[in-house]
This record gives structure tokens, C-alpha cells and sequence, in this order.
């Protein structure tokens, strides 16, 4: 099992574990929200979009 990729919020430093902070769209993009400070980036291009 390997251990779970971090991920710290831009704007409050909080880390997490980067399962818990993406959400993946139907056109590859993904969204961040940060659980502690409810920062979000939207629109993420991926390698893939």
C-alpha cells in the first residue's frame, strides 16, 4: 500500500490527503476545495484536458 500523496492549500497551508480534495468533471478538469478554509479552484486542465 502506498502512502497517500499531500496536497497544502494555497491560501491556509492545511494539508490533506489528495483524495479527499478533487473532484473530477465529465471534460477531464478537475475541482480543488480546501475542507478547512472552503478555498476553491475550479477548472484545472489535467494532462489529459
Amino acid at each position: 500500500m502506498t502512502p497517500d500523496i499531500m496536497v497544502t492549500c494555497p491560501k491556509c497551508q492545511d494539508q490533506k490527503p489528495i483524495n479527499l480534495l478533487f473532484t473530477a468533471q465529465s471534460n477531464q478538469n478537475i475541482i480543488y476545495k480546501c475542507q478547512s478554509c472552503q478555498f476553491e479552484q475550479r477548472n484545472i486542465e489535467t494532462k489529459k484536458g
